[in-house]
């Protein structure tokens, strides 16, 4: 395994990291365990989870996830060995079910931290992130901003303050970004720097083959600002792994279960997979494992955030921190990106 070192902080992060969301819906309670089992083996040492998983997000579920870690770290006495990440949601419709509040003010991030802490059974989480901005931004496949008409979003400077406490305390080693914007990034590097508060050291934003919209303004960012990024959805809700090709819908899959992850069936996509899965037939390369090699190679990516419902799908994805990726193919797939950018953000 490789690690990677995350700049402003003491941490050193496997390249691949432990995506959490399908334990308590698609996964049970003991295959999470499993799969954590398995990881830490391979070196594994980032575990990335939030409040509200697993997803879809519903009152029968909520919480679950983090549970299930809990269950895990107090079986295997082995939290010590893991660098433990976890979420707070931001307002929205969809999760007015995972507590009463759900902005991002003192009140309400307290009192999620105190949840997580007890469901996780530890006393810190290593990395804190704002699961959403507390503010109308595109999220989850919408392309374009429409400013609000008014808005009562909490500011930026006072959530970062209640974070900066809860760091204090102990109870958060480090910060970090989700679903956030070039501007929202700066504006807490910002914030950080003229208040002398702790700063955001990572950014969880989707990223994959067929959504490289982190690359036009986040990545400068991540360079110029020693941030770093974990991409979550690297294969795209399972679509870089070829198992939809054709039409298909393999029973139990999530596209199968749930018609509305439709994120990443934009126009162009299922050519632009098409194309991607060529490059990988032509280089005898697995298609997921190629997906997932190139996001393992860019400058800004400190951990890659693989998922998986079964054992064998998580040893291929771990298995890419192996491929390295020929100049040659790294160009096949610069020229399919021209020709179909972004179809699905």
């Amino acid at each position: 395994m490789e690690y990677r070192e995350i700049p402003h902080t003491d941490l050193s992060v496997s390249l691949i990291g432990l995506g959490t969301m399908t334990w308590g819906e698609q996964n049970t309670e003991a295959e999470g365990h499993e799969q954590m089992d398995y990881a830490l083996e391979q070196g594994v040492n980032l575990f990335d989870t939030a409040e509200m998983y697993p997803v879809p997000p519903r009152p029968e579920t909520c919480h679950e996830t983090e549970r299930i870690i809990g269950t895990w770290f107090a079986d295997r006495g082995k939290r010590d060995e893991v660098i433990l990440a976890t979420k707070v949601v931001g307002p929205g419709p969809h999760v007015t079910h995972v507590r009463e509040g759900t902005r991002h003010n003192r009140e309400h991030i307290t009192t999620a931290l105190e949840g997580s802490l007890r469901r996780l059974q530890t006393d810190r989480v290593d990395l804190y992130q704002l699961h959403w901005p507390d503010r109308p931004v595109p999220l989850f496949g919408t392309r374009d901003y429409s400013p609000p008409k008014q808005s009562d979003s909490i500011p930026i400077e006072e959530t970062l303050q209640v974070l900066a406490d809860l760091v204090e305390s102990g109870k958060i080693r480090y910060i970090g970004l989700s679903n956030e914007t070039p501007w929202g990034a700066m504006k807490f590097l910002a914030a950080a720097e003229t208040l002398g508060l702790p700063r955001m050291v990572t950014i969880q934003n989707s990223y994959n083959l067929l959504n490289r919209t982190f690359d036009s303004g986040l990545s400068e960012i991540c360079h110029e600002e020693g941030l770093r990024s974990l991409p979550y959805s690297p294969l795209a809700f399972g679509r870089l792994s070829g198992k939809y090709r054709g039409g298909a819908l393999p029973n139990g899959a999530r596209l199968t279960l749930w018609e509305r992850f439709a994120r990443y069936n934009g126009p162009n996509s299922d050519a632009a997979i098409e194309e991607y899965a060529k490059i990988a037939d032509e280089a005898g390369l697995d298609l997921a494992q190629m997906s997932l090699a190139w996001i393992n190679q860019r400058h800004h990516v400190a951990s890659n955030l693989i998922g998986a419902t079964t054992m064998e799908q998580l040893k291929s994805n771990i298995a890419s921190v192996d491929v390295e990726l020929p100049g040659e193919v790294r160009k096949a797939i610069d020229t399919v990106h021209h020709r179909y950018p972004n179809p699905c953000p």
